[in-house]
């Protein structure tokens, strides 16, 4: 039986370090407003956090970076940007000015990257060629802001089951050719976030991560897989209850030189976001640590 101080599985690998842990919030605001998310972290040790745009809003920026720098967090992320595709310029427009203000509260958060989801299908569309040339339009326009604010835009490929309606963007492959297109001097403005929800199935994965190596690697999401998923949107599990080979996946990204956060990233209507908001963040300490 595993340890708390050892991988489970057999895992020869080594226990990740303590200090990358970061907590998404999403993996606890079903209980807890911002406020309380960033003095649980703080309280059970965990050093880094990744706000939502709603709770940020919702506390105010200037409270927000106030209480995550007295608590000494370390922001792995601001979600998040993105959402480019839709079906007239005005629209388009509006999805700009939207990223430039999350531009904007990422940098006084002084966070390592903004997420970029980056969109599905305009409406009564079809056309997922047409959005993912909305897409590309969408981060070209954006990023000589981002580059400008010192925000790197993390493009977070999300399973294809979110083509339609969350992001028409659904491999590592996919992102990188985006970031190859984008900015083809690697100038470390423009990455991806490697989630392992998302993209543990690809039979593509290692070689996409030896692709993006070090400079295109912005950010690391961790939660698991269950079988079976009861809602795919919200059945998110705990590291070590699913399917997924994350001690493997860490090795994989830390080959690379990924030497950034871990940060867990839990929607879980079912299970998780029914517990009490310390043991949640207790439990994400313990299965870091042993099952990551």
């Amino acid at each position: 039986m595993a340890t708390p101080d050892t991988p489970r599985a057999g895992s020869s690998r080594s226990a990740p370090e303590p200090g990358r842990l970061s907590i998404n919030t999403a993996t606890v605001r079903k209980q807890w407003t911002l406020a309380q998310i960033i003095e649980g972290c703080a309280r059970h040790g965990i050093r880094g956090i990744a706000p939502w745009r709603d709770q940020i809003a919702e506390m105010g920026l200037v409270e927000a970076a106030r209480a995550i720098e007295a608590h000494g967090l370390r922001v792995s992320g601001v979600c998040r940007g993105g959402m480019f595709p839709a079906p007239d310029a005005a629209g388009r427009n509006n999805a700009l000015e939207d990223n430039l203000r999350a531009i904007e509260e990422a940098q006084r958060l002084g966070a390592d990257c903004l997420v970029m989801v980056v969109g599905g299908l305009p409406k009564d569309s079809k056309d997922i060629a047409g959005a993912r040339e909305q897409v590309k339009e969408g981060l070209a326009a954006l990023l000589p802001h981002a580059r400008a604010a010192g925000v790197p835009l993390a493009i977070e490929p999300l399973h294809p089951m979110y083509a339609a309606d969350r992001a028409c963007v659904n491999t590592l492959a996919q992102a990188l050719d985006l970031c190859d297109a984008i900015d083809p001097q690697t100038s470390g403005a423009l990455g991806v976030a490697v989630d392992a929800y998302h993209v543990w199935w690809d039979p593509q994965l290692e070689a996409q991560i030896a692709r993006a190596g070090k400079s295109r690697l912005l950010a690391y999401h961790i939660c698991d897989w269950l079988v079976p998923t009861r809602d795919l949107l919200n059945d998110r599990g705990m590291m070590g209850d699913g399917v997924i080979d994350l001690p493997k996946l860490r090795s994989r990204v830390e080959r690379c030189g990924y030497a950034g956060m871990h940060e867990v990233e839990i929607f879980s209507e079912l299970d998780w976001w029914r517990r009490d908001p310390h043991e949640v963040l207790d439990t994400c300490v313990e299965r870091h640590r042993s099952a990551s």
